[in-house]
């Protein structure tokens, strides 16, 4: 039975994709495969976003739902851009997102009371207010609040950088 948290979770993954996918409307391609000095282009920042290439991120809150602390190693700042992903426009890499984040939504909007409170272990987490044992709740909250909008300033600077003008938000 869906919870009005789970609701809630579901509604701020679905927005923070496509206020992330609003911005991706300025860049063309060419511009989309370029990177100021010593940052992410803005592909890399949609691969980034995008997970694990094969994988994503959706696999985590399944862990969570089906192990008890399940220890999840989450690599900080790697782009996962892969010799596949370079190939793909930022079209496809933009539809890859938007799915891995459908599905997410899609799984989280269904969960239970029981379920958000499952934990992980998560060591990368330790030194941040979530801790190193969140909640499921608090992990898709972390992921939707504070991953995508991340990138969603990153995005911003970096098209900034890029002398994108239509740049929203």
């Amino acid at each position: 039975m869906t919870t009005p948290e789970a609701a809630r979770l579901s509604k701020i993954i679905r927005q923070k994709t496509e206020e992330f996918a609003q911005l991706c409307e300025g860049p063309d391609e060419s511009t989309a495969s370029r990177a100021p000095e010593g940052r992410w282009s803005p592909k890399e920042i949609l691969s980034h976003l995008c997970g694990p290439d094969g994988v994503g991120y959706t696999p985590t809150v399944q862990a969570i739902l089906k192990q008890d602390t399940p220890r999840l190693d989450i690599e900080a700042e790697n782009p996962f851009f892969t010799q596949r992903r370079s190939r793909m426009t930022f079209a496809e890499l933009l539809k890859e997102m938007k799915k891995e984040y459908g599905q997410m939504a899609d799984l989280v909007a269904g969960l239970s009371e029981e379920q958000l409170v499952r934990k992980a272990h998560i060591p990368l987490l330790k030194e941040t207010p979530i801790g190193e044992y969140p909640t499921l709740a608090m992990w898709v909250q972390a992921i939707a609040e504070y991953h995508i909008n991340f990138h969603i300033d990153h995005m911003k600077e970096i098209l900034q950088a890029l002398g994108v003008s239509s740049v929203r938000g």
